[in-house]
């Protein structure tokens, strides 16, 4: 590319500038920045910090975005990542069926809970969402257990 001689001299006796470009550090700088989002990505995929159970399945194939609900270890319930108090989850969930279908084109729906949580708190939610007609849950776990 632009390591090759100089075909001539230009007017005066000067060199002629070179036409070509070094893509290479280009290409090596597009690299690092390629590395730095692919590490950096999945840490701002959620906001909410829940410690999740461990799980052998694996991960689910996705088209659309699915609607992330959050329980963190004190209970606290997250749509997204907004706080949503629970005597207003059911009015929520209801607007999401309402706008984005529900049964059979009801959205995908990842219901991610803390470990330490009570089982009854996690089902409260999963009734509500039964109950708005979203059914499509995936429980999200921290992936698969390898000890």
């Amino acid at each position: 590319m632009g390591m090759g001689p100089v075909q001539g001299r230009g007017p005066g006796g000067r060199r002629a500038p070179m036409a070509e470009i070094n893509v290479t550090p280009l290409v090596d700088v597009m690299l690092v920045l390629l590395i730095i989002f692919m590490i950096a990505a999945p840490l701002m995929a959620t906001g909410v910090p829940v410690n999740l159970p461990d799980s052998r399945a694996g991960a689910l194939d996705q088209k659309d975005q699915p609607i992330m609900i959050s329980i963190d270890g004190t209970g606290k319930v997250f749509l997204d990542d907004q706080e949503v108090l629970e005597s207003t989850l059911a009015a929520r969930l209801g607007d999401i069926a309402a706008t984005r279908g529900h049964g059979k084109d009801a959205p995908q729906i990842f219901l991610r809970a803390d470990r330490g949580l009570d089982y009854g708190r996690v089902m409260r939610v999963m009734g509500e969402l039964n109950r708005a007609g979203l059914n499509k849950v995936a429980l999200v776990t921290a992936g698969e257990d390898r000890s």
